[in-house]
């Protein structure tokens, strides 16, 4: 079950790749107006997923906190959601 806050994450750098400290997300490709549709990802028991829509990998590791990515910057503001329309 999801929790209060599902962090949405962007791949504005085009990584294969995003290592996260959740199992459970949102994807929106990159920042509008570049984004595809969010869509919801569960890894569920599971480390890893990837977005239907753009392919990236989101892969769980346990030494990043929930608000964190490696890359860095990966994780979207709730502010930045808001100016979206999110």
């Amino acid at each position: 079950m999801a929790d209060a806050h599902v962090p949405h994450l962007a791949n504005d750098k085009g990584v294969e790749k995003i290592y996260v400290g959740v199992k459970e997300l949102q994807c929106m490709g990159a920042r509008p107006p570049f984004d595809h549709p969010h869509v919801y990802l569960d890894m569920g028991a599971d480390s890893q997923i990837l977005c239907p829509y753009c392919s990236t990998l989101y892969v769980y590791h346990p030494r990043l906190q929930a608000g964190q990515s490696d890359p860095e910057g990966c994780i979207v503001t709730a502010d930045e959601n808001a100016g979206a329309g999110a």
